[in-house]
């Protein structure tokens, strides 16, 4: 389908490039397109960016009825624009939209959208060290209708964010709070899907810790609340006597496509990864015993993000003397360096626009 633009009269000023933050500045344009039970996906627009006028009945207001991705686009030392991976985020979405009964969009169609976006806004890419454009696709229930049922209508929009470091640690170690209390998701339920619901469920967990001074949450699974799934924003890994642990996916983890680049890459740079069902008990006992050596989470907005200390309780344990462990420090170079072109893609990850 052809992508309909609608130029906006003025651009808007540019952020400092070197105090972005995370997801405070939004670019000049968005991309829109809605659905309709008896058309599909029509009216593919690139339009200013701004407000959206919805109904107040409309359903996602009343039953959530959301999923949304993140990825990111870099510019390399040629003034190329660069995506990583964006059809595994875009098969992501499709695979959120299936659960929450959402119609599919043509993978194609999607990363024209974003293609065609980024040409537009390509002069808000920053290029600063630690610096991204942030892409961020959604899709909304736009039904006016309040009874319990799939809506009929939806839109599909993305908007794009100059961003900095995820953390304001930036790549320092951060220290995480394991939740006992509250549970995130539970295997069957929604936890897989990349869908408001599950950020929803986290934010009075994150809030408490974070007022505690911890930068996230270590969360539980949701049935025993004993093995290891996933922190608030990231999937994560332990490295125990020279050997890479992440917690297998179960149906309540999301599939992240930085945890599954950063297992391919341990396996290139020669360290055995296993995927298993981890208790915290376990992780405990191996920081006891000395045998825990490094700790990490992998997301897109932080990429890699080490971890310095984990909390169970008013238990402490301090992860590497508080620094970045080697292999963190190696997987943050390589695959940033991947990201920008900087270093050969031998799986041929990255897409030039």
């Amino acid at each position: 389908m052809e992508i309909k633009l609608i130029e906006r009269k003025e651009k808007k000023p540019k952020p400092n490039q070197n105090n972005l933050g995370f997801g405070q500045y939004f670019t000049d344009y968005m991309f829109e397109m809605d659905y309709y039970l008896e058309k599909g996906w029509i009216n593919p627009t690139i339009k200013p960016y701004g407000p959206i006028n919805i109904e107040p009945s409309a359903m996602v207001l009343h039953y959530g009825q959301s999923v949304f991705e993140g990825l990111k686009a870099y510019l390399d030392e040629n003034n190329q624009i660069r995506l990583f991976r964006p059809y595994k985020n875009i098969e992501r979405l499709n695979k959120s939209n299936v659960r929450m009964c959402i119609p599919e969009i043509d993978e194609n169609m999607v990363l024209n959208a974003i293609t065609e976006l980024l040409k537009i806004d390509k002069e808000w890419i920053p290029i600063a060290e630690g610096t991204s454009l942030y892409i961020r696709p959604f899709v909304f229930a736009s039904d006016g209708n309040v009874g319990v049922r799939p809506s009929y209508c939806y839109k599909f929009m993305i908007i794009l964010s100059p961003v900095g470091a995820f953390y304001q640690e930036g790549f320092n170690p951060i220290k995480i709070y394991v939740e006992q209390s509250y549970v995130r998701a539970v295997r069957g339920g929604i936890g897989e899907a990349k869908t408001a619901g599950n950020y929803a469920a986290s934010i009075m967990a994150q809030s408490l810790a974070k007022k505690k001074g911890f930068s996230q949450v270590l969360w539980l699974d949701g049935v025993e609340q004993k093995y290891i799934e996933e922190v608030g924003t990231m999937n994560v890994f332990f490295k125990i006597n020279n050997e890479v642990f992440t917690p297998e996916l179960n149906g309540s983890i999301l599939d992240g496509v930085t945890r599954n680049s950063v297992i391919q890459l341990l396996k290139d740079i020669g360290y055995k990864v296993t995927e298993k069902r981890i208790s915290i008990e376990e992780i405990i006992q191996s920081q006891k015993k000395g045998e825990l050596e490094e700790v990490f989470g992998t997301g897109t907005a932080a990429v890699i993000s080490p971890v310095g200390e984990i909390w169970f309780g008013d238990e402490k344990m301090v992860i590497n003397d508080n620094s970045a462990g080697k292999v963190t420090l190696r997987l943050y170079d390589l695959l940033t360096k991947i990201q920008r072109g900087k270093v050969e893609d031998k799986h041929n990850w990255t897409v030039k626009i």
